[in-house]
């Protein structure tokens, strides 16, 4: 057997997990997501279950811990087994399972026959994850279908995200979809619904999840036990509610990378130049490609705040020193924000151009601030 084939489960990284916190499945408490808790728990107890449901909405909120608790109740609440003698099901007060429960244990070491996880595959021979999910690990679904149906009940599986599925996958997919097969629940978390066939929407029933509160951000990071290095405040007002991106902020020094972009303009309406030189060439160079992403994720989140300054008078909470004071000057009305929203969307596609087409990430992030000086520009001539 080659090394490659012989790499130990533990060193294969997990796409729907990120570093240093427990996965979905090992997530005890769901903060912020009780409407959607409570419409399945609604469903499942009115003998209404939908054999599909989108799970739907930002990236880091919980929907991927809301999948894991729907399926770790449906695979504990057999309706033939867990009614009355005339075999109806029990009611249920919530998605709590006791974790002691042998079906939980089993989830817990990814070893129960009953639940099948589609997610981004490996790649042995290159050592890499792949880039979307493909049509083979849809096909999986048959035979994990045909070995599980022994075991009697239902059975649940859970694709993370659905967004990520290639044309053949999703077509695949669609099939699953229009013959389901039976006591089967297939649940799809999406962060881009609208990525996915409208045919596969319209088959799925949807639970929506919404942006944390600030009180529950910061109780859902604290379940996490992560230690941050930033002030949890400041990532709170990046993140928007989500979990997921305060973790992936963090980790990847998120806050002070937006903390420079703001800062590019904190003395005057001309982007520094040789502040703006260093942010792009920390770019730089494959080792730097996490880096790179996440500078454009942060030119993103500048724009949106400058829109929203625009229009309320406010980006909400301040994300670093003096931010407040920038944007009010950068997009002091309603109708510079409509200028930093388009240009938030040409930048979008900019980006998307330029990783098709592997353009020099230092080439592009001066690009982009060029742009954004010259809107900045335009907003300054037209204000009294």
């Amino acid at each position: 057997m080659c090394a490659k084939a012989a790499l130990d489960e533990m060193d294969i990284p997990q796409p729907d997990k990120l570093d240093g916190v427990p996965h979905p499945r090992d997530t005890r408490r769901l903060f912020g997501q009780a409407p959607a808790e409570a419409a399945f728990v609604e469903a499942l107890n009115s003998d209404r279950l939908h054999h599909a449901w989108l799970i739907r909405g930002p990236r880091g909120i919980g929907k991927a811990t809301l999948s894991w608790r729907i399926a770790r109740t449906l695979l504990t609440t057999n309706p033939v087994d867990a009614g009355d003698m005339f075999g109806d099901p029990a009611p249920i007060a919530s998605l709590d399972v006791d974790p002691d429960h042998p079906v939980a244990r089993r989830m817990a070491a990814g070893s129960e026959p009953r639940l099948a996880l589609v997610r981004i595959p490996f790649d042995l021979k290159t050592e890499k994850l792949r880039t979307e999910i493909t049509v083979d690990e849809i096909r999986k679904l048959k035979t994990a279908f045909t070995f599980a149906a022994t075991d009697g009940g239902r059975r649940v599986v859970i694709i993370d995200s659905a967004d990520q599925m290639n044309v053949a996958a999703a077509n695949a997919l669609l099939k699953l979809l229009e013959e389901p097969p039976e006591n089967t629940t297939l649940l799809l978390v999406t962060h881009q619904p609208s990525r996915l066939l409208p045919t596969i929407r319209s088959r799925c029933r949807e639970l929506r999840c919404t942006p944390l509160s600030p009180d529950d951000l910061g109780a859902a990071l604290a379940q996490t036990g992560a230690e941050l290095t930033a002030p949890a405040d400041q990532l709170a007002a990046l993140a928007t509610g989500s979990v997921g991106d305060s973790l992936r902020y963090d980790q990847g020094g998120g806050l002070t990378i937006y903390t420079a972009l703001i800062s590019l303009w904190g003395q005057s309406n001309t982007a520094d130049r040789p502040a703006t030189l260093r942010l792009a060439e920390a770019c730089a160079g494959p080792a730097n490609k996490d880096r790179f992403d996440l500078t454009l994720t942060m030119l993103g989140l500048l724009m949106a705040r400058m829109a929203k300054a625009g229009v309320t008078g406010a980006a909400g909470p301040e994300a670093c020193p003096n931010e407040a004071h920038i944007l009010a000057r950068l997009c002091p009305t309603p109708k510079a924000a409509q200028s930093y929203a388009t240009l938030q969307q040409d930048l979008s596609a900019r980006a998307a151009h330029a990783r098709a087409v592997n353009l020099d990430p230092v080439a592009l992030i001066l690009d982009m601030v060029l742009k954004i000086d010259q809107t900045v520009a335009q907003q300054a001539k037209r204000v009294p």
